[in-house]
């Protein structure tokens, strides 16, 4: 795995986690 697929998977989670707490909030 190379820097840029590091890079594009920790890009991934975060969006993931922040789609979370956005729909979390909005869902309360």
């Amino acid at each position: 795995m190379g820097a840029k697929g590091g890079f594009g998977f920790s890009f991934i989670v975060v969006l993931f986690i922040l789609l979370v707490i956005v729909g979390c909030s909005c869902y309360y």
